[in-house]
């Protein structure tokens, strides 16, 4: 007889491991994130800058350079309106190198709601909290009386920095304001675009120095990279209120009258513990240990980073600036997402978890449409140049699908100009190669980069418009789009068994690594961050039809075999040298299955879809326990903007979105006993348990491995290897059955 459950446990903030992912350089990516601190969703995170950009934070870096404002979404994008800031005392010192200060990392305090620091050389402690736009930071000077300044570092495009004795607008108990304007920014941005800054202190500065930059422009006689606050040489503790703002510099005022008012830093951090225990708390678990609720927990902070809003609280309602136009605007607006990686797993995560979050995300994405013609593919703050395809079709219509309501209609305006409309040959937006796709059925892999993948990625695009078209009633475009979504059989090579670059004449690439003429291990073109092992897969739309192509269940079963099986050698092809993805894939050893990487991250899932179960539940399982962990190196590859993380959260569910668009998920292997899904909203609670036969852990049996012998949902046998959405949102309890043993 079994024996009752103990009650589900939520995540909580003290769970996460803020710095997990963190040991990343150019060359190796252990997870290439930052340890942000602020709220969910903050329009301005901050971070331990303790190195140049944009691998700016470092787990072995023993030197402080300074807090810095951040909203860098990924370092192959960069940051914009980023500024930094760094007490010091003694002699002065402006140079990043030159100022940088020794503090321990390990005697710190590390978590979202909260920085703390003690930097020895400075003979003081910092402590930082922060809200979504706002930041409260303390410094505490523990040394004898002497020089003691702020550094404010704004890079060498911000601008006026000025001092206001006393504060005009007054503030909480401030004694000196001052006001800047950072404008630094990587791209997508109009001219004149930046961000105000405010910072409110409870101690009157003696001096602001204005610092220019090294190489002051011509036009811009005026324009600083910065400014030092020399204190008062007594000065115990100074308190500082931080405030950004896209709209202007009495917004940023606004802001912290809202977001910190005259709160002590305590109750402001409190606040900031209350909105992660929220989110996390939709996740509740029975069964993990330590260091698995650590990783869960790492995870989901990781998932409700981004998308960042831009939109800011004024007395007309919500509005924004525009990074597509310049302009001010209702509504609200995101930014910092690239959708080739997080249309796979994060909005899919956001539909169960939070989709009212995921509505206003989507209505978001459709003002960066109207505002700027084209809705992006990578924005941050707007269009960059980045990836291929136009994977918020994907975004779009999986919350079509599933019921999250935003204005489909003029989506649907936006969206059919990535299926017909050059963009004239830029890939900020749009579809390279769109023109040759529709003449041609494919991208022609002499005229374009990175063909195949691309040929790959618009048929299934296509096929998501597809999905939007149809529900609205425009029968005769989603046809259209139908049809076009099987392009991709035109790049399947049946001789080799691979998809391959073709070319406008209708011949196949030759690959000059192999004397074959083709090499499944040569990256690069005609493919995107891989090789045919990697990115030969990606048709979530038809898999009966890929199956189709390999032969059949037997022989594609058998090919996903061939690529878990066969070493981690590669070519590097057109990239000419060992790029960070391929380390990865021969770091985790784990055959030709490149989980550092999008592409490959359903790939086990096609498994369960041709038959086989059981072996989506044997690799699904070793994924989650041996490329998963709370530690600075604890991520596989680019944790990209959440889907990393994203797809673990699914790992141990044991469901999966293999086709965002379709609203089910490919049924796997739960990882707990028991895990609850407790939307936001007073939604259904989803849970999942996997139980032994007798519904409990049968004597005798060692049940702790993958393998299901069986589903039920709601007490009823689940024969299918997907459940559907709209079973779970609605309070679904799904049961998974062990199994000692393989089960087929």
């Amino acid at each position: 007889m079994s024996e009752p459950r103990p009650p589900a446990r939520p995540l909580e903030v003290d769970e996460v491991v803020i710095r997990q992912g963190t040991a990343s350089t150019r060359d190796f990516s252990n997870g290439n994130t930052l340890p942000l601190f602020g709220v969910p969703f903050g329009m301005t995170h901050w971070a331990a800058e303790t190195g140049p950009s944009p691998w700016f934070h470092h787990p072995a870096h023993r030197r402080l350079r300074g807090v810095r404002a951040t909203r860098q979404p990924s370092p192959w994008i960069g940051d914009y309106g980023e500024f930094r800031i760094l007490p010091q005392t003694g002699q002065t010192r402006w140079s990043p190198e030159a100022r940088a200060t020794a503090f321990d990392p390990e005697a710190g305090h590390w978590a979202p709601d909260r920085l703390a620091l003690a930097l020895p050389r400075e003979q003081c402690e910092l402590e930082l909290t922060a809200t979504a736009r706002c930041a409260v930071l303390r410094v505490r000077f523990t040394g004898p009386a002497g020089p003691r300044r702020l550094i404010v570092d704004g890079g060498a495009r911000s601008s006026r920095w000025r001092i206001e004795h006393p504060p005009p607008t007054g503030g909480a108990g401030a004694t000196t304001t001052v006001r800047g304007v950072v404008g630094n920014n990587r791209g997508g941005v109009p001219d004149g675009f930046g961000v105000d800054v405010v910072l409110r202190l409870d101690v009157s500065v003696r001096d602001l120095v204005a610092v220019p930059p090294d190489d002051q422009p011509d036009d811009k006689p005026d324009a600083v990279t910065g400014c030092m606050l020399e204190l008062p040489p007594d000065t115990a503790e100074v308190e500082l209120r931080i405030g950004t703002s896209f709209l202007s510099a009495d917004q940023a005022d606004r802001n912290v009258d809202l977001e910190l008012g005259d709160e002590p830093i305590g109750l402001v951090r409190e606040r900031v513990r209350a909105a992660w225990n929220e989110l996390l708390g939709t996740v509740a678990v029975v069964g993990a240990d330590r260091t698995q609720r650590a990783t869960l927990a790492s995870a989901l902070y990781r998932c409700f980073l981004f998308p960042r809003p831009l939109d800011e609280p004024t007395p007309d309602g919500r509005r924004h600036r525009s990074p597509y136009d310049g302009e001010v605007h209702d509504g609200p607006l995101y930014a910092d997402n690239g959708f080739w990686d997080t249309h796979r797993t994060v909005y899919p995560l956001f539909s169960l978890l939070c989709p009212d979050r995921l509505a206003d995300m989507a209505e978001g994405w459709v003002n960066a449409y109207r505002e700027g013609g084209w809705f992006p593919k990578w924005a941050s703050p707007g269009y960059r140049d980045c990836m291929i395809g136009t994977h918020i079709d994907a975004v779009l219509a999986d919350a079509y699908v599933k019921g999250i309501p935003f204005d489909a209609d003029t989506a649907l305006v936006g969206l059919r100009r990535h299926a017909y409309e050059d963009a004239d040959g830029t890939n900020r937006h749009g579809r390279l190669g769109l023109a040759d796709y529709r003449r041609l059925g494919w991208v022609p892999a002499d005229r374009v980069p990175e063909a195949t993948s691309r040929t790959m990625d618009f048929a299934y695009n296509d096929w998501c418009i597809a999905r939007i078209a149809a529900g609205l009633g425009d029968d005769e475009l989603a046809a259209d789009l139908d049809r076009r979504a099987g392009n991709y059989r035109h790049v399947f090579d049946p001789e080799v068994g691979f998809m391959r670059g073709r070319n406008a004449d209708g011949s196949w690439r030759v690959s000059p690594v192999d004397p074959s003429g083709f090499s499944p291990i040569e990256w690069g073109d005609p493919f995107v961050e891989g090789g045919a092992w990697q990115c030969g897969w990606a048709i979530p739309h038809d898999v009966p039809g890929l199956i189709e192509l390999h032969g059949g269940a037997d022989r594609f079963i058998a090919r996903l075999e061939e690529l878990l099986a066969t070493p981690p050698r590669f070519e590097v092809g057109s990239y000419g040298h060992e790029i960070h993805e391929m380390s990865e894939m021969a770091a985790a050893d784990f055959g030709q299955y490149a989980h550092s990487n999008q592409p490959s991250h359903h790939l086990l899932f096609l498994f369960a879809l041709a038959g086989r179960p059981d072996l989506t539940q044997y690799w699904v399982r070793r994924v989650v326990d041996e490329l998963y962990a709370p530690t600075v190196d604890g991520l596989a590859g680019d944790e990209d903007n959440g889907e990393l993380s994203a797809w673990y959260v699914f790992g141990v569910l044991g469901w999966y979105p293999h086709c965002p668009g379709d609203p089910s998920y490919v049924l796997a292997t739960p990882r707990f006993d028991r895990i609850e899904l407790r939307p936001e909203g007073d939604r259904p609670t989803i849970v999942v348990e996997a139980v032994g036969p007798d519904g409990g852990l049968a004597p005798g049996q060692d049940l702790s491995g993958p393998y299901i012998r069986s589903w039920e949902v709601d007490g009823r046998p689940h024969q299918a290897p997907v459940i559907d959405h709209g079973s779970l949102v609605a309070g679904a309890t799904v049961r998974a059955i062990r199994s000692p043993t393989v089960n087929r």
